[in-house]
């Protein structure tokens, strides 16, 4: 019975060891994290300075992060009125329904680079389907196959 009794304790105080181990890297971490050390401002004004695969890539380097990115919806605005030029209808639809920026710029991006080149004639001469580069197309409504055909037309 002493015998499990000493192993119960050696345990226990290994365990407090991992769990203050934990605390300690928590804690360090912590004080590296400039989100959680700066005021909300400043740490804005820094993700604002970022582009949208850099500021997607650093919504996934920690929670704080993602809170801090996800959570804050201007930072987001933008880049969607940068897509506006290419998507307006889409982005106006969008912003009628309440969507948020943020969720607005998720359901345009690949949409606005896809009839970006479109528009700008870079499949002009696609003569059949087959010679459609596959991989970056992306499905779009009729309003907009209206606008990539007006802009054929006019070519």
């Amino acid at each position: 019975m002493q015998k499990n009794s000493k192993r119960n304790n050696n345990s226990r105080v290994s365990g407090i060891e991992l769990n203050s181990v934990d605390a300690e890297k928590e804690k360090k971490e912590s004080q590296n994290n400039f989100v959680e050390l700066l005021p909300p401002e400043v740490t804005f004004k820094i993700f604002s300075q970022l582009d949208i695969q850099s500021l997607c890539r650093a919504s996934v380097t920690c929670r704080s992060w993602n809170n801090t990115v996800r959570n804050s919806d201007s930072l987001w605005k933008p880049h969607c009125l940068t897509l506006r030029a290419v998507c307006q209808r889409e982005i106006d639809d969008d912003l009628e329904s309440g969507y948020s920026w943020r969720v607005i710029l998720l359901r345009n991006y690949q949409k606005s680079k896809v009839k970006h080149e479109w528009l700008s004639g870079r499949y002009s001469n696609i003569c059949s389907p087959l010679t459609l580069p596959e991989k970056i197309m992306y499905p779009m409504d009729v309003d907009t196959w209206g606008e990539i055909l007006e802009a054929e037309l006019e070519r």
